[in-house]
């Protein structure tokens, strides 16, 4: 929103002037801790999502507080679990999401985003899929149609073929993977749509904790982004500007 339109409202009664304040600071403030960027999503198309850890829950029940408030829907990830009854119990309808500790809240006035765009969310492995939930439910927040293709790993490499064709419809892929992370490059072999790597700190080993999975994927001799480490949010969002464009 510009100015004019912020100075219209206020002059109609439609905003007050503490709130056209926070619009026009383009931050809103929580106690001394935190400035929440809520004008993240219109301004770059992402939603300011919150990270859990290393947050009280006083901190967080702060920061939902004012999100709801200000915009009906918050999301955020690695949550505590000791967290998600106080958090839920603000919010009309929840979820949550505990093998990613992903935790949305929304209002019951709350709209969300049109759908647009497919993302395909895959992993390597079962326990590639915490870290490619956290791209999914990032994805589906912000209004794409998410499928989902797990343990489809390069270790029976027929799996991964079988979704070659339903994997060729999706407007951008996230592919995510532990140990040495050869899925992407594979996937980014068989189809068209941008596919984006996502390491998982699963494997052990010289190369373990996603080092290798993570060289793997910059090392790629077919045509593919990567994300850092079990950045999961990162991907899906990525993802999910490419698919709703």
């Amino acid at each position: 929103m510009d100015l004019q339109d912020v100075l219209e409202d206020v002059a109609s009664g439609e905003r007050t002037v503490e709130e056209a304040r926070r619009e026009l600071d383009g931050y809103t403030r929580v106690d001394d801790f935190a400035r929440l960027d809520t004008g993240r999503g219109d301004r770059a198309g992402i939603p300011e999502v919150v990270l859990g850890d290393g947050k009280s829950i006083d901190q967080l029940r702060s920061i939902a507080d004012s999100f709801l408030d200000e915009q009906g829907h918050v999301v955020f990830t690695r949550v505590d679990e000791a967290a998600v009854d106080t958090l839920e119990a603000l919010a009309t309808n929840v979820g949550w999401y505990p093998d990613s500790r992903v935790l949305v809240l929304r209002t019951a006035a709350y709209e969300p985003p049109e759908p647009e765009g497919t993302v395909a969310v895959v992993s390597g492995g079962t326990s590639d899929v915490p870290v490619a939930e956290e791209a999914a439910v990032t994805a589906g927040e912000m209004g794409c149609t998410v499928e989902t293709f797990y343990d489809v790993g390069v270790a029976g490499i027929h799996r991964i073929l079988s979704e070659a064709e339903a994997l060729s419809n999706a407007d951008a892929v996230v592919v995510a993977a532990g140990r040495e992370g050869a899925l992407p490059t594979v996937v980014a072999g068989l189809v068209d749509s941008p596919v984006i790597g996502l390491p998982v700190s699963i494997g052990y080993g010289h190369g373990g904790d996603g080092e290798a999975a993570l060289a793997g994927m910059l090392q790629s001799c077919t045509v593919l982004s990567t994300v850092n480490i079990d950045a999961g949010f990162v991907a899906g969002a990525q993802a999910a500007q490419i698919a709703r464009t």
